[in-house]
């Protein structure tokens, strides 16, 4: 779809698949648990710590499926369109927002590696040393529990379908 065709609304956006998937990841990564029992600080910090795991999250498990691969690159739009909203509705100026927007999207990118080589092992401990080094936390840490709870995430997105993850229809 050309920048023209989706700018007249001649052609629908094909992001819009995608945005019952990114709605679930918002909702997921305010989960009450994440805060309240492993020790994430409920910060600006600490909530964009939990949307970038939760979307990496789900595009390490979009990366495994050819049919879901391509499409993960709509997600993305979605997270740089939420972000790029969050940043100037913060007051950062439109000079800035490019750079900021290089971080978090290199903070994405950062996380992705860093689950990709644990996540797939099962091993919790090692995820939750990963995680103790990304993540911005309250004062009862509790790394370990953070892990076990992305694990299961993890694995659940491993059992459910292609059509159930673009959806959104993913436990938690």
């Amino acid at each position: 779809m050309s920048f023209l065709s989706r700018l007249l609304g001649l052609e629908a956006d094909p992001r819009d698949a995608l945005r019952p998937l990114w709605f679930r990841v918002v909702e997921i990564s305010r989960l009450p648990e994440y805060y309240a029992k492993s020790g994430v600080a409920d910060s600006v910090d600490g909530r964009f710590d939990m949307v970038v795991h939760v979307l990496a999250i789900i595009m390490l498990r979009m990366e495994k499926s050819r049919g879901l691969n391509r499409k993960s690159a709509h997600l993305t739009e979605l997270f740089v369109e939420d972000m790029d909203g969050q940043l100037r509705e913060s007051g950062v100026g439109d000079v800035v927002v490019g750079k900021h927007m290089g971080r978090l999207m290199g903070a994405l990118g950062g996380r992705m590696g860093a689950l990709r080589s644990v996540l797939g092992t099962g091993d919790t401990e090692q995820l939750a040393e990963a995680l103790e080094r990304n993540v911005h936390w309250g004062d009862n840490p509790d790394p370990q529990s953070l892990a076990t709870r992305l694990q299961a995430l993890y694995d659940d997105l491993s059992r459910r379908s292609d059509e159930d993850v673009l959806a959104g229809r993913i436990a938690q």
